[in-house]
């Protein structure tokens, strides 16, 4: 399969169960696929655009599994899915034009401050409270630039969405998560199409991969379900607490070269 020998394939089809898992109740599976796929030997815009082919199918399958437990409000859903995909798109289209390095510079410090309000908040519970803002400022304040970030960049993507459904529409932790499954399916959906198109995609590995996704993402689907926030939100704050880690290791991330620059 494209000079990977059957058994890497296999690890990497484990992995994605993993990874589904792991997105499917706190977002940031990419963080576990996406260096295994370098790892294996792919570029990083190989592995990128096969990381979204493959994590596409574990949160379509995530977003089917909350919607047939009725936590998806299709009507006000539906529009704010469609902003996400359009803003990933021109996301993706931006990465040549925009000084990519310097968002990714403020995502470790924003992602900590994700961790620190889903581990210290109050507001962070099962049932819903009342909404701080229409849907239209929703969209342009959140949908938007997160669905721009996630077709630029990425990382963190869900836990962005995550914090604005909770904090400003007033969600409950698992109905949040819910919508939060449907808008990163629309964002990565997006970026897919611009990564097909340009032929960046792996599709054999993508789709191998791909049934380690739906695995795992049903069976994080159903844990979120059943526990609710006494599960979603300590994952959540070790997922961006991870994330943050990885973007500060990152040898090109500007903060992690200036942080590790004060060290003796």
């Amino acid at each position: 399969m494209a000079g990977l020998e059957l058994d890497i394939v296999a690890l990497l089809a484990l992995v994605a169960v993993v990874a589904g898992f792991v997105d499917a109740i706190a977002g940031g599976g990419g963080m576990i696929t996406v260096p295994a796929l370098m790892l294996a030997g792919l570029d990083p815009v190989t592995a990128v655009a096969t990381n979204k082919l493959q994590g596409t199918f574990g949160v379509a399958v995530a977003t089917h599994r909350f919607a047939r437990a009725g936590m998806i409000d299709w009507r006000g859903a539906a529009p704010l899915a469609v902003v996400a995909g359009i803003a990933a798109v021109i996301g993706a289209l931006a990465v040549k034009v925009l000084p990519v390095a310097l968002v990714a510079a403020a995502m470790p410090i924003l992602l900590i401050a994700i961790a620190v309000y889903f581990a210290f908040s109050r507001k962070v519970r099962d049932e819903d409270a009342r909404a701080r803002i229409g849907r239209l400022a929703f969209t342009l304040a959140i949908v938007a630039p997160v669905g721009f970030y996630d077709g630029l960049l990425g990382p963190g993507a869900g836990s962005f969405y995550m914090l604005g459904f909770v904090t400003l529409l007033g969600f409950g932790v698992v109905r949040a998560t819910a919508h939060t499954k449907l808008l990163n399916f629309a964002s990565n959906l997006g970026g897919l199409v611009l990564f097909a198109a340009t032929g960046a995609v792996l599709w054999p590995l993508g789709l191998a991969m791909a049934a380690g996704q739906l695995v795992g993402a049903r069976l994080g689907a159903g844990l979120a379900l059943r526990h609710g926030a006494r599960l979603i939100r300590p994952l959540i704050v070790a997922v961006c607490c991870l994330m943050a880690l990885r973007l500060l290791l990152d040898g090109a991330n500007p903060l992690g070269q200036w942080l590790r620059g004060l060290l003796p």
